[in-house]
């Protein structure tokens, strides 16, 4: 044990690599694709009179030039390279100005081409990629917290009370993604009593697993064979040619290795520790070393720069009554309110759901029943790492992937667990969806660098008016 400590201290006390504090990888890139994706057309970036960098659309109408930093910049369009059968539309026009760029942060210009004849059709300002928010940049930057990506249908001319119902909807959806991702470490802590400072990391690794195998060329011909082969077919094909999209594939994979990676730490990591009677203040520093290892890696592996899932770059938002909102984001609801049910019908009608309550209840009782405290802890960290790749999957699908973002996601993902109730996921399902909820609608009022701090703010409330939580029981101590 003496040892074990000793090299959390020494790797808690290695300076980070330097890549590791290169945040850097600002860039402006988009899309020209309405009416149709035009290539060949020439963008131009200035930062004052400074000519910063000049690129040419693609066959898919995309564009990209990177930035020596953060800084507000012009962005314009070459009239000249756009083929005779469009002209730009009018609003926004060949220019944007005063297009800021935050630190670490990949925005989205959106030019808008038309037909002769059409040129005086509306179109959208600057705006960020779905994803490509500066989500997660260093703490000092002076960035937007984290969580603050552009909300559709919210802009600076929009009503109060249309800001209200899509930062609404928006605090739903970071909700129920905080909800997913902190019900595994609720799970954990009432199981076991520990708080695993690396569930932050697991979240990321999640993220990253469904990167890598989203763009494997397999995954992609076997959704186009798939496609073809059923595309005659009523109803089941284009089921199930979602179901065996690259992304759905790559999210599967990516659970299932999340599910691995949970056990594996519990069979070869906590319970061996747990056999030799070690302190949970002891088990909780190893949980920081472990966190920082993993992190690490993960950094090392894919680098420090910003990414995106391939699938999910420009989308349409669609209007649903007075609620703007994208497909993706509205599947992302769907699916993490199918998720939370599933995970509530496990626990409450399952044996194994039954016995996870039990042990996290009262865990001697429980072995003194005759249940399996062992096997049922696995069962915990196998559930807890399948929904941190989840909740990493979805997060990622909302802002955007790199190596810390569930670090970043840790302190909400904790504010959520002791707000909804110590070691119950209904309380980390309660209070994901509350911490969610304040931090948007903090906007409204606030900037949207402190949404973040309301959450926490709130979470101190809470200890100090209702210390067991919203659903956790008071209990006798001493």
């Amino acid at each position: 044990m003496t040892v074990l400590l000793a090299v959390v201290a020494a790797i808690l006390a290695t300076p980070v690599v330097a890549v590791a504090d290169t945040q850097g990888g600002e860039t402006l890139n988009g899309q020209i694709r309405k009416p149709e994706t035009v290539e060949g057309i020439d963008i131009t970036v200035f930062r004052g009179d400074e000519e910063i960098g000049t690129a040419t659309t693609d066959s898919e109408g995309r564009w990209e030039v990177e930035l020596p930093g953060p800084g507000d910049y012009r962005v314009v369009l070459d009239e000249e390279s756009v083929p005779e059968e469009f002209v730009v539309a009018e609003r926004p026009g060949a220019e944007h100005t005063g297009v800021n760029v935050r630190p670490g942060q990949q925005r989205t210009v959106i030019f808008v081409l038309a037909h002769p004849g059409e040129e005086g059709g509306s179109s959208p300002s600057p705006t960020q990629s779905s994803g490509d928010s500066a989500e997660g940049t260093p703490e000092g930057s002076g960035d937007e917290a984290e969580g603050a990506a552009t909300v559709p249908g919210v802009s600076a001319g929009s009503s109060f009370g249309d800001r209200v119902v899509q930062l609404t909807v928006a605090g739903l959806l970071y909700g129920l993604i905080i909800a997913i991702s902190a019900v595994g470490l609720s799970l954990i802590f009432g199981t076991t009593g520990l708080t695993n400072f690396a569930h932050g990391d697991m979240v990321t690794f999640g993220a990253l697993m469904a990167l890598v195998f989203s763009g494997m060329t397999l995954f992609s011909r076997l959704h186009a064979a798939i496609a073809d082969a059923l595309s005659g077919v009523w109803l089941l094909g284009p089921a199930l040619g979602f179901v065996f999209r690259p992304m759905v594939l790559a999210t599967l994979v990516a659970v299932l290795l999340g599910a691995a990676l949970g056990a594996a730490l519990e069979r070869f990591v906590w319970r061996p520790l747990r056999r030799r009677n070690v302190a949970l203040i002891q088990m909780f520093i190893v949980s920081i070393g472990l966190a920082m290892v993993l992190r690490h890696v993960l950094m090392v592996a894919f680098g420090s720069n910003r990414m995106t899932y391939p699938d999910f770059q420009l989308q349409e938002v669609m209007r649903l009554g007075p609620v703007a909102i994208t497909p993706r984001d509205l599947t992302l609801m769907v699916l993490s309110v199918l998720v939370l049910v599933g995970v509530a019908a496990l626990l409450q009608f399952t044996r194994v759901g039954k016995a996870m309550r039990a042990v996290s209840d009262n865990r001697d009782l429980a072995e003194s029943s005759g249940i399996n405290v062992d096997r049922v802890t696995l069962y915990v960290w196998t559930l807890g790492g399948a929904l941190s790749a989840l909740g990493g999957v979805f997060y990622g699908l909302n802002q955007v992937v790199y190596w810390q973002m569930g670090f970043h996601l840790l302190l909400l993902m904790f504010a959520a667990v002791i707000l909804g109730g110590l070691g119950t996921a209904y309380g980390a399902m309660v209070g994901g969806l509350v911490i969610g909820l304040v931090a948007q609608l903090s906007t409204l009022w606030f900037p949207s660098q402190l949404m973040n701090a309301w959450a926490l703010g709130l979470m101190i409330i809470m200890l100090l008016v209702r210390p067991q939580g919203i659903l956790g029981r008071r209990e006798r101590v001493g």
